[in-house]
């Protein structure tokens, strides 16, 4: 029997759905849990998919644990809780190129992409829907540089690491920026409020 779950890395809990599925076979859920939990453990703070492989005669179970969401690995790298609610105005973090090729090169063999490069673009379009910068620039246009080949050396010599200069910098134009987009917002929420008001007079 294989039984398919999003597990949160190294913190697994039982849960009702889990229970359901494991509890009529008479597997003990907290042997499967301290084991999802051990196979997880590197990527604390993601959802990880995993699969368990369970024999209903001898009651022995497999796990085969898989590479998490492009979206996990963004926020696992850029240290954010989660992307923005609404990226056409706000922004959730800013990523290097370095940072993206790292993230590419993790999920490279479940992206069914042929080339680095490509897992590249791919990653790029998850940041996009995330309301992530990359070189203090959209995705999206940094997506385009990719496919002029602007990237193309970082990409092929797999550079994962960035400069604390560079980080700085990238920390720096996204802070100012951020306070930016709040002050717009707080004006904009501001104004339908009065708006709100008004109309209620």
């Amino acid at each position: 029997m294989n039984i398919k779950i999003l597990a949160d890395g190294g913190a697994m809990k039982p849960g009702p759905a889990l229970s359901q599925k494991l509890g009529p076979a008479g597997i003990p859920i907290n042997k499967v849990i301290e084991a999802v939990n051990k196979a997880t453990e590197n990527f604390k703070g993601m959802k990880v998919p995993v699969e368990l492989d369970v024999d209903m005669g001898t009651k022995e179970f497999g796990i085969q644990v898989f590479s998490p969401p492009v979206s996990e690995l963004i926020k696992k790298e850029l240290g954010v809780a989660k992307g923005s609610g609404a990226h056409a105005k706000l922004n959730a973090g800013n990523a290097s190129i370095e940072q993206i090729i790292k993230i590419a090169k993790t999920k490279q063999q479940n992206l069914l992409c042929n080339t680095l490069k490509a897992s590249v673009k791919t990653v790029l379009g998850s940041c996009v829907s995330l309301g992530i910068l990359v070189e203090s620039k959209s995705a999206k246009e940094v997506a385009e540089e990719v496919e002029e080949g602007k990237y193309d050396k970082l990409i092929q010599d797999e550079i994962t690491e960035t400069s604390e200069e560079k980080k700085k910098e990238l920390d720096s134009y996204y802070k100012d920026l951020r306070a930016e987009q709040d002050k717009v917002l707080l004006a904009e929420k501001s104004a339908e409020e009065a708006a709100e008001a008004k109309k209620n007079k």
